[in-house]
This record gives structure tokens, sequence and C-alpha cells, in this order.
């Protein structure tokens, strides 16, 4: 009676052969593909934030072959102690103060950024005519409480511990705005873009424009994706499929960036509570 033969009554000879045919297909396995978390700050609520920002998470999980998902927090606080403590954020989608402080602290790059830049408009009612952010000392002012990039600006207005405002923390700038038209507060600071064209408010004062939001990623993600990120976002808006993301999402476009692009920013957190 025959019985197979096996690795070890086959020559020599072939061995090496067979020994490199095991290796090669070791080698040519496609890499498991990987699960990160894309953050995006809290502007929206929870809720709306994850809804908003999916067609960006299923674009990439497309182009990179990744599971990409929306990792939402409920509010400033709790997404700056977990960023801070560098927590769960794999790809995050931010403002450039907690993008560079992301940089200078956990090592993350830059892959692109939203186009244009960001700037903060100080308004009152239309019947209340300001000049100066001064003449709002001890006064309600709405907006996103600090962190937020608009949290940080209206204290770097009021650098005097002793001549401050009365500031009332919002959930998103939208609410803040509200509040202003109903009278709860004398002044709010919204992005300007949400008043402009608005003639029912007065403008105190808009703050100095700096970089719009930047997607970055920690060193969790690998040089391969990161290009691949890249690529898919600065290109978008020459694809099928990038447009109808960005069509998605409400942002026209991304442009190319680096960490250099948000050196210095995080100076914005001085003061800040874990900073």
């Amino acid at each position: 009676m025959k019985t197979r033969p096996t690795l070890h009554d086959l020559p020599s000879r072939r061995l090496p052969a067979i020994l490199l045919l095991a290796v090669g297909i070791v080698l040519v396995a496609p890499a498991r593909a990987a699960n990160y978390q894309l953050a995006i700050q809290p502007i929206l609520s929870k809720s709306k934030t994850e809804q908003a920002y999916q067609p960006l998470a299923v674009y990439l999980s497309r182009v990179t072959g990744h599971t990409i998902t929306v990792k939402a927090s409920m509010n400033f606080l709790g997404y700056w102690e977990s960023m801070r403590r560098g927590k769960g954020y794999d790809l995050v989608l931010d403002a450039a103060h907690f993008t560079d402080f992301r940089d200078r602290r956990m090592k993350y790059t830059v892959l692109a950024k939203l186009q244009d830049t960001v700037t903060f408009s100080l308004v009152t009612s239309e019947d209340v005519l300001l000049f100066e952010p001064e003449e709002l000392i001890a006064k309600k002012i709405a907006t996103i409480p600090s962190p937020s990039l608009g949290g940080v600006r209206l204290a770097e207005l009021y650098p005097n511990p002793l001549r401050q405002p009365r500031i009332i923390g919002t959930p998103n700038a939208l609410d803040a705005l509200a509040r202003l038209k109903n009278g709860e507060v004398d002044a709010a600071l919204v992005p300007t873009p949400l008043i402009r064209g608005d003639s029912t408010v007065n403008v105190v004062m808009t703050t100095e424009p700096i970089p719009h939001m930047a997607l970055s990623a920690s060193p969790r993600v690998d040089k391969k994706t990161r290009r691949a990120i890249r690529k898919a976002l600065v290109n978008a808006h020459k694809t099928p499929a990038g447009q109808a993301m960005l069509k998605a999402i409400n942002l026209p476009g991304f442009d190319p960036a680096s960490n250099a692009t948000y050196k210095g920013y995080a100076k914005l957190l001085d003061g800040v509570w874990g900073y």
C-alpha cells in the first residue's frame, strides 16, 4: 500500500523552492484592515456631528480600505480632556490651536486643511451701536466656551481678570446668535460667516484670520494610509466620489497643508486648564 510522501520524504534539493513559495505567499498577503476613529471638534451636538461628517468617514474608508468611524464628544470640556490624555483620536478634523497642540505634544501629522481662513465677529443687536469690546465689560456675551476657538478668542479680548464680561456658554454658535436676537444676552461671539449679510446685528469687531480646520493623523496611522488620505482630500474636487462627499458635508474643499501651517497657534491655549 502506497503512502503519501511527507515533507521529510522529499529530496532536499526541492526544499528551498517550497520554502520560497511559502514565504512568497506570506509576503503578498494583503495587509489587515485597521479600525480608525475620526474625531470632530464638537461645534454641533454629538448626534448632529456624527450625522454631518459620516459622508467624510465613508469616503476615507473607501479610499484607504480601512474602517473609519466618526467619534463625537458631548462638549468641549470632555473633548479637551480626552485630547489632553491622548485617548482615542486616530484622525482629527480640528481648529488651529488644537491642531498645533497635537503636533507639539503628540506628534500628529497634518494631512490637509479646509479651504480659506477662520475669523470670529463680536456682534450686538442692530439698535445697540458699540464700537469697542471694552464697552461690553460686565455685560453678557454668548459663545461656545473655552477651550473652543471662539472661547479662547473671546478671552484674548479681555486679558485683565478684573475687567471681564459675563460669558454665557452655549452648545453651538447658532444658539449664541439666537440668544442675542432673543434679548437674553448683550452680545455674541460667532464665526463671521454666520452673520455675513445679516442686517439685524451690529459688528463690534472681527478677529484676525487664522488657518481653517486641519485633518491630522496620529502616529498610529501608517504612512501609506496618511498618503492615501492626503491625496483623496486634496483631490476630492476632481472626482465624482469626492465631489459628492464635499456636497454632503457642505464644504468647498481641502487644500495642501503641513504642521508648519499651524505652528504657534497652540499659544491660544495659554491659561486653559491642563495646557
